[in-house]
């Protein structure tokens, strides 16, 4: 036996694979070690069990293949045969002995959801979407034993003496109905469907119902007791073990956005019209068709609206119940018990065999079928069969294990093309067993023609080199074989891939009103400006102006001269990105290196250091942080033009002159750099009072003014203060007299 380990040698072959491409430095990885990871997966002759253990299972077997999209019931004859019922062909096919099928009853409607066998050999075949029940003798000869005026027959149980009990929808009755075939109603759930039915270990009726998913327990007299209330749309069978104990398989069709509103009646698909031999349609809890009114196919688009879910629930003879298992990825249809207690449950959407058992109870995946839905299962001696629909088949499995089983991942997605590393793996493969593994490759999320062929098997399980060529997505492909008397067990994968590398994007740049700054979250007394240098702040008077705060940043405060830049971005890759600013003059062609190797998305420039004049910024985004320089990539972005204007507005107050009572004083400013916004002027430090331009309209770096002021004005100081618009503030002063 050996067991295979994954040393560093592994590290080392894929450290050489990264030195000698030009991809992302940083690998990525994706590993498969749970029972979770697996089930992701596609399985076909395989085990896993609940520690993520992936071995050989069950042989498995094609008994029949029924040639129909479904095969919904089956029912066990007295001379070893199998009874099939299918859809949407609506026939009942005989399996014997040695496998052969015949057709047995065809019927006139399109479903035969429920079969049961006769005490004298007979069989009741119940059908949709016209419910009716017909008697078939051995022959095949049938005839009408029951008529209700319900849409559909879902199930049919036989008591000792003949009296037959039939679930029906879309009323949600049962009906007991005489061997003579008079019937009446017996129970009526007030749900839309009665969807599954069993006898307790006392003989009292067991009901499953669909819209809501509930189990009653009725009384030979017809009085019914709630024995289980579920959330889900529809109990699908019912099962009951030797010691009394009642097993219900309960499912829903999900919308895949959680909505937890279930329709009125469960949601399926449409039937197919029966000149179609081979539909493979995607079926979810149960038939509700009205065929006047229905398209004959399913739409895609639908299938992929609905998810399924659901859950086993176990109810002891005295009424308590609990959820025995529930899963978020398959739907139960049915349940067995086998003779250590364990329980066997049939899914959908992928056709898994799961067997519960323990306590506390744990699932392991016994076996796949090769369809879409194991919809029943049913015990003979040693042997279990499983009826199947998408494509409707019965099958065997075997108390003997699978000698070859593969397993096939899900599609990883790389998200980028990629360059493959290393596929290692753990396995234990006693002598004569082995664990063979092989990868392909695409560019397309669902594998197809256009994918690589599958490469391998590869030969190192501690690292072995990718061959498949470079795309987006992989898959892996396990095979294991093993000998009548041993079986390897494969316990872990792990494959590693290096996207290819991406140029960053430097998607926005914010430029700030001039003297725009914002503290530093958590500040510690001091006016600490994010963005800003250490150096730069040591340089400067921190006298600051609260102002709106800003959560992300700290408090924004003002302080003239500085600048305030913020930029976005992002890389593909999720590489550590550094940044590089340049500036340039209106003009100039050369840019200016502003900050080199910053970490952060933020930068303050103090302004004091440049001349006046209109300005652009450019930020370079560089994941060199990340790869080797010759494989490193950048991108950039040029900010809009700003202004940088450090110089005050000059103020020029000419001589006063009086106006018959009044006194006016020509007033003119200048700014070289940015248009005048505000003028204002006070005497003897009074309130400030606006001052309006002789042209009328405050638009230009020059303004003339003239103030005047009434008689008392004289012997006061005045004061005229003007603002650019970058804030910039030059003041002048007369004397009135």
């Amino acid at each position: 036996m050996t067991i295979r380990r994954r040393p560093l040698l592994a590290v080392a072959q894929l450290a050489a694979l990264i030195a000698t491409v030009s991809v992302s430095a940083a690998p990525g990885f994706w590993q498969a070690a749970t029972q979770a990871d697996f089930l992701r997966g596609e399985v076909d002759q395989l085990s896993i069990d609940q520690h993520g253990r992936v071995t050989l299972g069950p042989a498995l077997s094609r008994v029949h293949d029924a040639a129909a999209p479904f095969v919904w019931t089956m029912a066990a004859g007295a001379d070893g045969s199998w009874f099939l019922g299918t859809g949407n062909d609506g026939k009942v096919i005989r399996v014997d002995r040695n496998n052969q099928g015949s057709l047995f009853y065809d019927s006139p409607e399109l479903e035969v959801h429920a079969l049961a066998a006769a005490p004298d050999g007979g069989l009741y075949v119940g059908t949709s979407p016209d419910g009716r029940i017909y008697r078939v003798d051995a022959k095949g000869q049938a005839t009408t034993f029951f008529d209700p005026d319900d849409k559909y027959i879902w199930a049919l149980v036989i008591d000792r003496d003949g009296t037959v009990f039939a679930g029906t929808g879309d009323q949600g009755t049962v009906y007991r109905i005489s061997p003579d075939g008079k019937g009446q109603r017996f129970f009526a759930t007030k749900t839309a469907h009665a969807a599954s039915l069993a006898f307790d270990a006392n003989r009292q009726l067991l009901i499953g119902t669909g819209a809501p998913g509930r189990v009653f327990r009725v009384d030979p007299a017809g009085k019914g007791f709630l024995l289980l209330d579920t959330t889900y749309q529809e109990i699908r069978s019912i099962r009951v073990d030797p010691k009394g104990v009642v097993y219900a398989a309960a499912q829903s069709g999900r919308p895949q956005g959680g909505n937890d509103n279930l329709p009125e009646t469960p949601a399926v698909p449409p039937t197919v019209a029966p000149s179609v031999p081979n539909v493979s349609t995607e079926i979810t809890s149960m038939t509700v068709v009205d065929v006047s009114s229905q398209p004959s196919t399913s739409s895609p688009a639908a299938d992929r609206r609905l998810s399924m879910t659901g859950a086993v629930y176990r109810v002891q003879p005295d009424g308590l119940w609990d959820e025995l298992w529930s899963t978020r990825d398959d739907a139960p249809y049915d349940v067995a018990v086998e003779a250590d207690g364990s329980v066997l449950v049939a899914t959908g959407a992928k056709g898994k065999l799961f067997r519960l058992g323990g306590d506390p109870v744990s699932a392991v995946l016994l076996t796949r079928v090769p369809a879409q839905q194991a919809t029943m299962i049913a015990r003979a001696g040693d042997r279990t069969f499983v009826a199947t629909a998408n494509p409707g088949l019965l099958m065997s499995v075997a108390t003997t294990r699978a000698l070859r089983g593969t397993f096939e991942s899900d599609v990883k997605d790389a998200r980028l093309v990629s360059t493959w590393g290393v596929m290692s793996w753990r396995a234990t493969t006693p002598p004569g067993t082995s664990v063979e593994i092989f990868t392909r490759a695409g560019n397309t999320r669902t594998p197809d023609e256009a994918w690589s062929d599958w490469n391998g098997p590869y030969t190192s399980a501690d690292g072995s080199p990718i061959a498949s060529p470079k795309a987006r997505y992989l898959q892996w492909r396990a095979v294991l074989t093993g000998t009548a008397t041993a079986a390897p067990v494969l316990t872990s994968l792990s494959s590693a891939y290096l996207p290819r590398n991406i140029r960053p994007r430097v998607d926005t740049i914010t430029v700030h009103p001039p003297g725009v700054v914002f503290q530093k979250p958590f500040s510690s007394g001091e006016t600490e400006i994010a963005g800003l240098d250490d150096e730069a702040q040591d340089r400067r008077n921190p006298q600051a102006v609260a102002a709106v705060g800003l959560p992300a940043l700290g408090r924004k405060v003002f302080q003239r001269g500085l600048q305030t830049f913020q930029w976005k971005a992002d890389d593909d890759n999720g590489d550590e990105l550094s940044y590089d600013v340049f500036y340039r003059r209106e003009g100039d062609t050369a840019w200016r290196a502003l900050k080199l190797d910053l970490r952060e998305t933020l930068l303050v420039w103090d302004t004091s250091s440049v001349p006046n004049g209109t300005y652009v910024l450019k930020v370079l985004a560089s994941d060199r942080k990340s790869h080797p320089v010759e494989a490193s990539l950048a991108g950039e972005l040029e900010s809009s033009s700003f202004e940088i204007d450090n110089v005050a507005p000059t103020v020029q107050i000419g001589a006063v002159r009086r106006d018959g009572t009044r006194f006016v004083v020509p007033a003119g400013i200048r700014d070289t750099d940015s248009a005048v916004s505000r003028v204002e002027y006070s005497l003897d430090a009074q309130r400030w009072q606006p001052a309006f331009p002789l042209d009328g309209i405050l638009d230009g770096r020059s303004e003339a003014f003239e103030i005047r002021l009434d008689a008392d004005s004289a012997g006061r100081t005045l004061v005229i203060r003007a603002t650019d618009a970058l804030g910039n503030v030059g003041t002048g002063q007369a004397r009135i007299q």
